[in-house]
């Protein structure tokens, strides 16, 4: 009988695993591999004063409902022989494989980047114990604040999300006119989001920024950070910038797993796994992959790289068609389930918030454009999930 293997064990992997065993028969077998024993996440905004954050036992919970699963993580995959080596040196056979591992950010990339170098990140729930330590001793003895993403990161809406919060939070404690906020983004303009814009939030977020003081800098690419400065450069116009900052949280580029690196036919040059319309890899179609992993493709050029975000609803829809395809391929049917490919983010900008849907074929489904209110911020606390 079929064995289905899925290597990750967060936003994308466990809807997967999930979905896979509604859909399996008598004999089938599900494993899930994971780095970890448990599935954390955490508030996406860990500079407001509840912090909350939410884990369970992956083990436990999946094999309630028949779910294999390994915590040995993924070391190297072998696709010829359909073989996957875990961490501890064992290794599975596959029928069919689920990559759907959130991705890894490469810090090294940019010096001085990340929790290791002077800037913090919201990518990983570990990464969240260092924000909330350092944002208490920066409330203390305030400063300026650069916020927002490098060149590579395809994470646009925890960034403006972070700017908004902290501009909240520095409000309450009247602390704003010793703490000025910069946004810097590789976006070519604020509010393109990876995707060349939505509806008119060019205009709605550069107006919530002007309108709170925050300044920005666009089309920007980080070149180096000290500590407690960051040098930049606008690519279109070639200035340069040396922004002071005593707290700092950048989205960094990311890369794939290192477990499929270089494995030609199956991966871009950053380690992203290549995907035909059902989700399939066009060189293995036994290898299908869901999430943050898939490669993306560029919704225009831009001088500095900015890709696509992959939201929670793009992320679901992605796993939906994956459990669909591979229960057609067991069965000997043609795949036919594709993925909804609308970009739908939820920003919470700390007491409202904006919702931006956009449609890629608009002129077979027009649906594209920006709604405000209090109810964004309801819906983007029940999706936050911090692993992607």
């Amino acid at each position: 009988m079929a064995q289905v293997v899925i290597i990750g064990g967060g936003t994308a992997g466990l809807p997967a695993a999930y979905e896979l065993a509604e859909l399996a028969r008598p004999g089938e077998r599900i494993t899930v591999v994971a780095d970890r024993a448990s599935f954390r996440s955490g508030t996406p905004a860990p500079w407001v004063t509840a912090l909350g954050s939410v884990e369970f036992d992956l083990a436990q919970n999946l094999r309630r409902r028949g779910i294999g699963f390994t915590a040995a993580g993924a070391r190297r995959l072998y696709p010829e022989r359909r073989q996957l080596e875990l961490g501890d040196g064992k290794r599975l056979d596959y029928d069919f494989l689920v990559i759907a591992a959130g991705p890894r950010p490469a810090f090294e990339e940019i010096q001085g980047l990340g929790p290791r170098g002077y800037t913090h990140s919201l990518c990983h729930a570990d990464h969240v114990a260092g924000c909330v330590r350092d944002w208490h001793r920066f409330v203390a003895d305030p400063g300026p604040i650069v916020v927002g993403a490098v060149q590579g990161a395809t994470c646009f809406a925890p960034a403006y999300e972070s700017a908004f919060h902290m501009e909240r939070e520095l409000r309450a404690r009247k602390l704003l006119d010793r703490a000025p906020i910069t946004f810097v983004t590789p976006e070519p303009y604020i509010g393109h989001l990876g995707v060349d814009g939505i509806g008119d939030s060019r205009a709605r977020l550069e107006s919530a920024l002007r309108a709170l003081g925050i300044g920005w800098i666009a089309d920007a690419r980080v070149e180096r950070i000290e500590r407690g400065r960051m040098h930049v450069t606008e690519a279109g116009s070639g200035r340069t910038h040396a922004l002071p900052f005593r707290y700092s949280v950048m989205m960094p580029p990311f890369r794939g797993i290192e477990a499929v690196a270089g494995i030609e036919g199956l991966t871009d040059a950053r380690g992203f796994i290549l995907i035909d319309e059902f989700l399939r890899n066009p060189k293995y179609p036994e290898i299908y992959a869901a999430g943050v992993t898939v490669a993306s493709a560029a919704a225009s050029a831009t001088c500095v790289a900015a890709l696509a975000h992959r939201t929670a609803y793009l992320i679901e829809s992605m796993v939906s068609a994956v459990a669909r395809n591979i229960r057609d391929a067991i069965d000997g049917n043609a795949p036919g389930a594709g993925a909804e490919w609308n970009p739908v983010h939820l920003a919470d900008l700390g007491a409202s918030g904006l919702a931006f849907v956009a449609d890629p074929a608009p002129s077979l489904r027009p649906a594209h454009g920006v709604a405000a209110g209090d109810w964004v911020q309801m819906s983007r606390c029940s999706a936050c999930d911090l692993a992607h």
